[in-house]
C-alpha cells in the first residue's frame, strides 16, 4: 500500500491506496480541490458538497451521451458487418471469375493450338470467331480487374 497526502480545499489529507495508483489518485483529487475552489465564500463542508454535486452532474452528463452513442455505434457496427460480408462475396466472385477467364484462356490457346496443327490456314470465319471471342475473354478480364 502507497500513502499519498492529498489537500482538497485548503485542508490536507493522508490516504493509502494500492502501489502504483497514486498518480491516478492525485489527479482525482486535483479535479475535486478545482471543484471545491470554484465555490468560494462558504464553509469547507458547503464547498465539499457543491463539488461533489457538480462532479456527480458531470457524471450523469457522461452518461447520458454514452447511452445516445451506444445506438449510433451498434448502427455502425451492423454497417462494418454488411461492407465485410459484402466484401467477401466480392472476393469470391472476382475469384471465380479469374478462374473462369483462365479456362477459357486455356481453351482459346488448346484450340489455336489445335487449329494451327489441324488446318495450317483456317477460313476467316473462324479467324473472325477467334478474335470475337479474345475481344470478350479481354473485356472480361478488364471487368475483372476493376472489381475491388
Amino acid at each position: 500500500m502507497a500513502d499519498v497526502k492529498l489537500t482538497i480545499a485548503g485542508r490536507p489529507y493522508d490516504l493509502h491506496c494500492e502501489d502504483g495508483q497514486e498518480a491516478q489518485l492525485l489527479q482525482l483529487a486535483a479535479v475535486v480541490d478545482e471543484k471545491a475552489r470554484a465555490m468560494a465564500g462558504g464553509t469547507e463542508v458547503r464547498q465539499l458538497l457543491f463539488a461533489a454535486l457538480m462532479l456527480a452532474d458531470d457524471a450523469q452528463d457522461a452518461k447520458g451521451k454514452i447511452e445516445k452513442s451506444e445506438p449510433q455505434s451498434d448502427s455502425l457496427r451492423a454497417a462494418v458487418a454488411l461492407a465485410e460480408s459484402r466484401e467477401a462475396a466480392a472476393r469470391d466472385e472476382l475469384r471465380a471469375a479469374m478462374t473462369r477467364e483462365q479456362t477459357a484462356l486455356k481453351e482459346l490457346e488448346a484450340a489455336r493450338q489445335a487449329s494451327s496443327a489441324a488446318a495450317p490456314s483456317a477460313p476467316p470465319s473462324h479467324d473472325r470467331a477467334l478474335l470475337q471471342i479474345a475481344d470478350r475473354i479481354e473485356a472480361l478480364a478488364a471487368k475483372v480487374e476493376q472489381l475491388p
